[in-house]
């Protein structure tokens, strides 16, 4: 893939053309597109580690407070 930021930039492009003419499901399927080419690339490919770490993140900050029994303060 010599040049994926033009396939992104496109796909971006194509995802806001489709949003202003009201065809959600074509905005959602070159959005898709955008974001499956952006993790291919090398610069990318630490999103879904990123993503992983923020969620465990949360989940561990969020766990404690959700399972206080009858809305316990600490």
């Amino acid at each position: 893939m010599p040049s994926p930021g033009v396939l992104i930039f496109l796909a971006v492009l194509g995802a806001f053309l489709c949003a202003r003419a009201r065809l959600a499901g074509a905005a959602i399927a070159f959005s898709l597109i955008a974001f499956l080419v952006l993790v291919a690339t090398p610069l990318g490919q630490a999103i879904p580690d990123a993503a992983a770490t923020f969620f465990s993140t949360l989940d561990g900050a969020s766990t404690p407070v959700l399972n206080q029994p009858g809305g316990e303060q600490p």
